[in-house]
């Protein structure tokens, strides 16, 4: 029996005593990143810190890159759970986008110090840590779900047809935003959340004018890089194989 994390699906069910090690280990694991960088982070150094073998550490987590996997599952608890008042409160589908990619920054800004480090290798096409990798499917499916419990709850007239996908195109919007988030050097990362100000009501205003027949056809023209951009990585941004709807070049 494994105990390993998202990476390998589902933990099997653990002793409170062994979730408190588990818990541990990750803890120790984030703090060394926030610290040392996830370079110079070793595996020995984690177990150290967490009080526990370094056996035992590989027991919990095969890897730095289930570490990594552990890390994303959190930060996705955490955005979830930072978006539930916004979300019960607020129907107006802009303050709610707004409001959700803000939650995102302020449970990614403890790890703002490491974040450049480690994105250089979220960012390589074929790293398992890249948010579009297939050990990274889970969070990515949590994260569009969340995305689409913002559309769902606002007030917004969306068309089926673009509801289906809104909830991608928003994810992929949250990743432009915190790639720009990783090289901010502002205070508190001010410049950050003022992009994320400035540029919520225009994508919302995108959305409303969808319903025009020349921005429809656009819009499709869009939805079709996308499809095409994601066959070209094998994989659609629901971990499954991509359906191109429009091939580049095509």
């Amino acid at each position: 029996m494994t105990a390993r994390g998202p990476a390998n699906g589902p933990a099997p069910t653990l002793t409170p005593r062994a979730e408190q090690t588990r818990a541990a280990i990750a803890d120790a694991a984030m703090a060394l990143f926030r610290e040392r960088g996830y370079d110079a982070t070793t595996m020995r150094a984690v177990a150290q810190r967490a009080g526990v073998s370094l056996g035992n550490a590989y027991y919990y987590f095969g890897s730095k890159e289930e570490l990594i996997f552990q890390f994303y599952a959190r930060n996705q608890a955490e955005h979830e759970a930072a978006c539930r008042e916004l979300l019960a409160a607020e129907t107006d589908l802009g303050a709610r986008l707004r409001g959700t990619i803000r939650a995102l920054l302020d449970v990614l800004s403890p790890y703002h110090s490491f974040a450049a480090t480690f994105y250089k290798h979220a960012a390589e096409p074929t790293s398992p840590l890249s948010p579009f990798s297939d050990k990274s499917s889970a969070p990515r499916r949590e994260a569009i779900a969340l995305y689409r419990e913002v559309i769902e709850g606002s007030s917004a007239r969306v068309s089926r047809d673009l509801g289906e996908r809104l909830p991608e195109l928003f994810w992929l919007y949250s990743l432009g935003v915190v790639l720009y988030w990783v090289h901010d050097t502002s205070p508190g990362c001010a410049t950050t959340y003022w992009l994320v100000d400035a540029t919520a009501p225009m994508v919302v205003r995108l959305v409303s004018a969808a319903r025009v027949p020349v921005l429809r056809a656009t819009l499709r023209d869009v939805l079709g890089v996308v499809d095409g951009l994601s066959g070209q990585a094998g994989r659609g941004a629901d971990g499954h194989p991509a359906q191109v709807a429009t091939q580049p070049g095509g």
